[in-house]
């Protein structure tokens, strides 16, 4: 039987739990605990061990080389991208977490620290940057381009050869039509059909005609 590495995850959250479910379904690593500020609810019911705060995360890397960060992404990805800048800095591993209830084309590009979650479904040709969450049930279709550090939440559609630019939001049942662009660091409320491109810093809480 192969050996399973250690995995360390960061943020003890829902989004946390959410993880949880996929790496353990994974069934690649060995979840050794879960680095967050403070003991919280939810982290008392994930049966993992709090290992210690952020400051503790270089100690941490001594003895463990995966990292997997668990905050989630809403109002800013600023917290994620902290973190994953620090711990590439610290030479740590940041593995790709795909669920087995979701499906990534063969034909399809992940970057490192990326979990694409349960039911998801990356097609064809798309790529997906590092640090990004791909939520339960959302749809990157082919030839789409999410960026570095976004999030694309529950249910959301990305259609073909759509382009979300670094560290922006994707709301739940948002729908992204073919070939539009989102730029970098906006935020796409739920529920809302974008049918042409944004500018960078967009906030979106209705249709775009």
């Amino acid at each position: 039987m192969k050996h399973k590495e250690d995995l360390i995850l960061i943020g003890g959250g829902g989004h946390c739990r959410s993880c949880i479910d996929v790496i353990e379904m994974d069934g690649r690593f060995t979840i050794r605990g879960i680095v967050d500020e403070k003991q919280s609810k939810d982290l008392m019911v994930t049966d993992y061990p709090l290992l210690g705060r952020e400051e503790d995360l270089c100690e941490l890397a001594k003895s463990c080389q995966n990292f997997l960060i668990t905050i989630g992404q809403i109002k800013s990805p600023e917290p994620r991208i902290r973190l994953f800048d620090h711990l590439k800095q610290l030479g740590m591993v940041l593995p790709i977490i795909i669920s087995p209830l979701a499906h990534v084309s063969r034909r399809a590009m992940l970057a490192e620290g990326t979990i694409v979650m349960h039911y998801a479904l990356v097609n064809a040709g798309a790529s997906v940057g590092r640090n990004c969450i791909i939520n339960t049930r959302a749809l990157i279709e082919h030839d789409a381009v999410i960026e570095d550090h976004c999030h694309i939440a529950t249910a959301a559609i990305v259609n073909g050869a759509a382009k979300v630019h670094r560290c922006s939001f994707v709301g739940s049942n948002a729908v992204l039509r073919e070939l539009v662009t989102v730029g970098e660091r906006s935020i796409v409320g739920a529920g809302v059909t974008v049918l042409r491109s944004l500018d960078a810093y967009s906030h979106l809480s209705s249709p775009v005609l």
